[in-house]
């Protein structure tokens, strides 16, 4: 089934309705560059008139490299006591300059009479009056049927004539529209179905919401039963629970019912779009959405791996790699000699299995995470354990001592925190000491300040990220702490761990492996 599927993003409008969701104007028009790199055939840049930043963004995307023919404006049939000539809403509109327009209007009856207090008959009238005075001035006209769904089910004869009013006016496309998002499945393909049958061949699309988790599956039944149109956002970001996420209706679309939505080579571009709009957006990526999230094709537990070893096919639906992701193997005490033999590969060793250095590592790996330790967001730490586990590894430096002291000197001023380590590196001994905000920062700082005559490599390191977990909470403050830290340099990005009751020594320990793994990083790979 090899039928086109017509794409329109609506993330820069629809997605920053999202709570937590916000986009300058440069990141909105670097994500429409984005999406039309990625193979999206329309995208909705947001509601001139209705703010100052989607003003500004139509006029600068027009001075961009996007072709202004794959940007649409978004905006609302006019206002029953304005006509289109001297209503605000569609001049604004108009002065967007693109070529393409989509309109909403009001489709369920509740809508009309109690929201525009207005009679059902002149809904009709400013549905097919906006659709006309547009179409005669743009190129194309998407009508969004708001409500359709609800309206249809609280007065279907109603609902069908606001579509025909559309399709007098000249509508390019009718978008049925489950705003509420409320709709079931079932519910959905059998009003399709009735829609159709009233008009004819016209083009339809879909405009799903998530508030009962269904737009995905709405979204891909809907083309099912004839739907040409797709509207959605990438990674789901809406108001309330989101809308259709095209990050799962595109790859579900073509690889699962072969549908044509984007070219094979730009969908392997999928988790890359999805990571893209999350970091302009400054929004942490779900690490298990389906297809681009990092988790999509982890393996945890031992017989998964030893499987997916022999074929990938036993525990994936598709190949990783289609839509930009890859396979990885994570570990835990739930892993088997599969899961190590499997990574200690990603780190370039070859190991056999029957060497009973991983068998031992295997009963330290289990240990060690029954006391607390977690390797899943920590592959630093493990790539560590299993080179120096396999005598691959070379200490770059000793610990001989290390003191933080936090002191707090007056009532409003902020606690003071110094700390000294004493290393050897080689035949040195390096004494020395640093401040910091915290002790963790101070420890941090000194380790640098001790290291960098010997490594100035890790003046590149920074620490991104770092999580605090406390393990075992009915001991207070007597609890086993897990520190996790996320450090970064100009190449790469990894993670390492640390446990420990006393947190400074947990952090301890998540420092000096992230530091190590630089080190050996820089020195061997």
């Amino acid at each position: 089934m090899s039928r086109k599927i017509t794409l329109y993003d609506t993330t820069l409008r629809d997605g920053t309705q999202a709570e937590d969701v916000n986009f300058t104007v440069p990141d909105k028009v670097r994500i429409a560059e984005k999406l039309i790199d990625f193979g999206i055939d329309y995208i909705e840049g947001g509601w001139p008139g209705s703010n100052p930043r989607d003003i500004e963004f139509f006029q600068s995307i027009k001075k961009s490299n996007v072709s202004i023919d794959r940007i649409a404006a978004f905006g609302s049939t006019r206002r029953a006591k304005k006509s289109c000539d001297n209503d605000e809403i569609l001049q604004a509109l108009l002065q967007a300059g693109v070529p393409t327009l989509t309109i909403f209007g009001k489709t369920w009856d509740l809508h009309v009479t109690e929201a525009l207090k207005i009679s059902l008959e002149q809904n009709l009238e400013i549905i097919y009056d906006t659709v006309q005075y547009l179409k005669k001035r743009v190129d194309t006209v998407f009508y969004d049927a708001e409500h359709f769904f609800d309206g249809y089910k609280a007065n279907k004869d109603y609902a069908i004539k606001t579509l025909k009013a559309a399709i007098e006016g000249g509508a390019d496309c009718l978008v049925l529209c489950d705003t509420n998002g409320g709709t079931m499945p079932d519910e959905l393909v059998e009003i399709i179905e009735a829609v159709k049958k009233e008009v004819g061949d016209y083009p339809l699309g879909i405009h799903s919401h998530n508030d009962s988790d269904c737009a995905v599956a709405n979204s891909c039944l809907a083309v099912r039963h004839g739907i040409v149109h797709v509207q959605g956002t990438i990674n789901g970001y809406g108001e309330r629970c989101g809308n259709a996420n095209l990050c799962s209706v595109i790859p579900n679309l073509q690889l699962k019912y072969g549908y044509e939505c984007v070219s094979s080579e730009q969908l392997k571009k999928l988790k890359e779009v999805s990571r893209f709009v999350n970091e302009l957006g400054n929004l942490k990526h779900n690490i298990h959405q389906p297809y681009v999230g990092r988790s999509a094709f982890a393996h945890k537990g031992g017989v998964h791996v030893s499987a997916i070893l022999k074929n990938s096919r036993t525990y994936e639906h598709v190949q990783p790699e289609l839509v930009g992701n890859k396979q990885r193997v994570l570990l835990s005490d739930l892993s088997g000699k599969s899961n190590l033999i499997y990574k200690a590969k990603d780190f370039g060793l070859d190991i056999d299995p029957k060497d009973e250095r991983i068998t031992q590592l295997l009963q330290q790996l289990k240990e060690l995470e029954n006391k607390g330790f977690q390797y899943e967001g920590a592959e630093a730490s493990f790539e560590l354990l299993i080179r120096k586990a396999m005598g691959t590894f070379q200490k770059f430096f000793d610990l001989l001592s290390f003191r933080v002291i936090d002191e707090k000197r007056s009532a409003i001023e902020p606690p003071f925190a110094e700390a000294t380590v004493m290393l050897r590196v080689g035949g040195e001994i390096e004494h020395t000491a640093a401040i910091g905000n915290g002790p963790v920062n101070a420890l941090d700082n000194a380790l640098r300040k001790a290291l960098e005559r010997f490594y100035p490599n890790l003046k590149t390191v920074q620490l991104v990220d770092y999580k605090v977990r406390i393990l075992t909470g009915k001991d207070g403050t007597k609890a086993l702490t897990r520190v996790l830290i996320e450090s970064k340099d100009d190449k790469d990005t990894w993670g390492t761990v640390g446990v420990a009751h006393n947190i400074i020594d947990a952090s301890y320990q998540a420092l000096v492996d992230s530091i190590e793994y630089k080190l050996f990083k820089d020195a061997y790979k």
